[in-house]
């Protein structure tokens, strides 16, 4: 059996989920990936996760600095969880909540609320790549 691309894998995640959630997270993938070529996909912490494919100066690894976000389902509800999110200075005008080791999470509640915040997203991911060390 020949081994699954990243796409193929976050494909089949996005499929497992209820109809709700599914059209809610595939909406967001596609809003994600849209935003700028050099954002990949996988499969990281049993969610769909996306980061930067760019060239980028080294660093440790734990530092998670090529992590754009992860689509985490956590009870029902969809998270965007930002690694790096403290780095954004823009993230908090979608009511993000703030965790002391730097990480950001903005709950969304529908595919109606994914279209509402779809510009601000966008804009927060684009400083976020803006802010990346090449």
């Amino acid at each position: 059996m020949e081994k699954q691309s990243d796409t193929e894998l976050v494909t089949a995640l996005v499929e497992k989920l209820d109809a709700e959630n599914k059209s809610t997270v595939a909406f967001l993938r596609q809003l994600i990936l849209d935003t700028d070529k050099e954002i990949g996909e996988q499969v990281k912490w049993n969610s769909p996760s996306f980061y930067f494919t760019g060239e980028m100066k080294a660093f440790n690894p734990k530092e998670y600095k090529r992590d754009i976000l992860v689509i985490n389902i956590h009870r029902g509800s969809i998270l965007l969880v930002f690694p790096t999110g403290s780095t954004i200075t823009d993230i908090d005008i979608l009511k993000a909540v703030n965790y002391p080791d730097g990480r950001k999470i903005i709950k969304i509640a529908n595919l109606e609320e994914a279209k509402i915040k779809q510009k601000a997203l966008q804009a927060i991911i684009v400083e976020w790549l803006g802010k990346v060390e090449k």
